[in-house]
């Protein structure tokens, strides 16, 4: 075994192959090492990423179309957010799919120039799609640590700018092995055994970023989670002092089942593939550690067909746009025009920031579009954007019915 130094740490290499005073660039022989899957093996991670990417293209354009579709959507932060992470998704889908199964699957072998290419079109949409989750946390953050100013520090023009430097950085660095930070020697030591051509360095310092992201991303549902508490502590207090009332489900145990299930799958799909990409820095790997990589690598490709599911179509309002579209194509006429009482996403309700992802808005949590607050039976009160309290007929006011405020647009799990 040989023995080299990538950014000062120190890894066992591969032995060089054959005739290895001659080092390749993109001869089918050097390929071959990283064709590890017997012919099973291949036959199934083609049916998996064929499947999975199919389910995910299909998913991810539906949420994109819709949003596209209803310009009360498009003005809203959280949603240009949502229709960053479709867009991601959905690059995800056909550039992983077709890349990964073209060369396990179907054996076909490029040059340096074309291996790059694909593989910065497969690095670009995964970085766009893990850093637009961090954009949907950090919305979601200030929703309720910066309730009274939200609309203030996250305008539209605001969001917009954040997309934008966010895709130009994800495409500069997605492309830097094709800009020249590749390996040195082509294929041989010390280079990357999880993708041809890459440098151990860039390899390293992608992954060390991503993983940065992620742990932002569960610091961000950490802090709403410990803002949640709060709030039920406050509510179980003025519950108290107001007398008894209906009983309820707590919030934050409602909102920590909800944050679970969102953090499970996120670390879930991830933590192998960035696991594998770290120990191939430091130590050399094995067929079988390659193998498994290979199929743990899929599970990012599940992820981007499960996203849609946690952040976009669980939104009342997508939802609600989704059926408008539908009637629409079924039942003919102007495509946004009210039938049978149905309102339009415009007309659906204040435009307050959708939390439906984490189950926040459903429970009367405070947000930027009024100061929700929780009384008595009978005596609940809500506030609209210029603080007015709104009193209905014989001073009866509305109660929602989980026991918050009226006007979240979410729903909890």
């Amino acid at each position: 075994m040989w023995e080299g130094s990538t950014s000062g740490v120190t890894k066992v290499l591969r032995p060089p192959m054959e005739n290895s005073s001659v080092i390749p660039t993109g001869a089918p022989q050097g390929l071959d090492f990283f064709m590890v899957l017997s012919s099973g093996e291949r036959k199934a991670i083609g049916v998996l990423g064929l499947l999975a990417g199919a389910v995910a293209l299909l998913e991810n354009g539906l949420v994109l179309g819709l949003i596209a579709c209803c310009p009360a959507l498009r003005r809203r932060p959280t949603f240009l957010f949502m229709g960053s992470l479709a867009l991601a998704d959905l690059l995800a889908s056909a550039f992983y799919s077709v890349s990964f199964v073209d060369f396990h699957l179907f054996g076909r072998q490029d040059g340096p120039a074309a291996s790059l290419v694909k593989l910065g079109g497969v690095t670009l949409a995964f970085s766009g799609s893990v850093g637009s989750l961090l954009l949907t946390a950090v919305d979601r953050f200030l929703c309720l640590h910066r309730a009274h100013r939200y609309r203030a520090v996250l305008t539209r023009r605001r969001a917009l700018l954040a997309l934008l430097l966010l895709w130009t950085a994800t495409v500069l660095v997605s492309f830097l092995p094709l800009m020249g930070w590749k390996c040195s020697t082509g294929l041989w030591p010390p280079c990357s055994e999880l993708f041809p051509y890459v440098s151990l360095s860039f390899q390293f310092c992608w992954t060390a970023a991503i993983v940065l992201e992620l742990l932002v991303i569960l610091a961000a549902y950490a802090m709403i989670l410990w803002k949640a508490r709060l709030h039920t502590a406050a509510m179980a207090a003025l519950q108290a002092a107001t007398g008894p009332q209906r009983a309820r489900v707590r919030l934050d145990l409602q909102l920590a089942r909800t944050l679970s299930l969102v953090l499970l799958i996120l670390v879930g799909c991830w933590l192998p593939v960035l696991g594998f990409m770290l120990a191939d820095v430091s130590t050399a790997l094995s067929p079988a550690q390659r193998r498994a990589f290979a199929f743990c690598s899929m599970l990012c490709l599940v992820n981007s067909a499960v996203n849609p599911l946690l952040y976009a179509l669980r939104c009342q309002e997508i939802r609600l746009a989704l059926v408008v579209r539908l009637r629409c194509l079924t039942g003919g006429g102007a495509c946004w025009r009210r039938r049978a009482g149905t309102p339009t996403p415009r007309e659906s309700g204040p435009t307050q920031p959708d939390m439906s992802g984490t189950g926040i808005s459903s429970y009367g949590l405070t947000t930027p579009w009024g100061s929700q607050q929780e009384v008595g039976k009978g005596g609940q009160q809500e506030v609209g954007k210029g603080g007015q309290q709104e009193v209905g007929k014989g001073g009866q006011q509305e109660v929602d019915r989980g026991g918050g405020a009226g006007g979240g647009n979410g729903e909890g799990v």
